[in-house]
């Protein structure tokens, strides 16, 4: 990695009822960032938990960024699929059966001037790497530009801050595997992996569970 050599811009997107831990830690240190100048602007956007994909859809822009996402992705060769999933949903009062993209808690899009260099979480499927937000959040702290993940031969000689197995989403540090619960004996953050090869913390599923126990709320997205 190389210090930054244009102007470096980040637009954060996040469900805006669930600024829980660690979710908020994130845009608390993204604007830290900001303020010490190792992001020059930084934009928070609120989004739905989910969307229908339709021409009909309130939130025709939540879609265009997702493909926009998933062309950056394929380019790369990795993939934003999860964080973002698609599902299926039938009502039950018009039988009409409806297809619905859900978004992730929080995706950060990185831009060299006017170039999108960077979204986050993504992954290299056949590596089964993660390239977590935490992670590409670290590294701007640093002053240094995250490096996405990319195809296999093009893995060599890259320094990477990519999830791995046994390294610390918090900290960069060596975790110890305490048959699927990880612990980390040098910052003490403490989670387990999903089903996507992400670590989560154990706040970040006590924020999920009480994400699904709770009435969904409207969200209204940022100009």
């Amino acid at each position: 990695m190389t210090d930054n050599p244009t102007e470096i811009s980040a637009v954060c997107h996040v469900r805006a009822p669930l600024l829980l831990e660690p979710v908020d830690e994130q845009v608390e240190t993204l604007q830290a960032c900001e303020s010490e100048g190792a992001v020059d602007d930084l934009l928070l956007r609120s989004w739905p938990k989910e969307v229908a994909l339709s021409e009909e859809s309130p939130h025709q822009e939540v879609l265009e960024n997702f493909e926009r996402f998933a062309q950056w992705a394929d380019e790369r060769g990795v993939s934003v699929r999860p964080p973002f999933r698609k599902r299926t949903t039938t009502s039950q009062v018009t039988g009409t059966t409806r297809e619905r993209l859900v978004t992730p808690l929080l995706c950060l899009e990185l831009y060299a001037d006017d170039e999108l260099i960077g979204v986050f979480p993504h992954s290299n499927e056949a590596t089964e790497e993660t390239y977590t937000t935490d992670e590409a959040i670290a590294t701007l702290r640093t002053g240094e530009v995250p490096t996405p993940l990319g195809p296999v031969d093009a893995n060599e000689g890259r320094e990477s801050a990519a999830s791995t197995s046994d390294t610390c989403p918090g900290c960069g540090g060596s975790l110890i595997d305490g048959q699927g619960l990880f612990a980390c004996g040098d910052c003490g953050w403490i989670g387990t992996i999903d089903g996507s090869g992400t670590y989560v913390s154990a706040s970040a599923e006590s924020a999920a569970k009480a994400e699904g126990e709770a009435e969904e709320k409207p969200v209204t997205q940022s100009e």
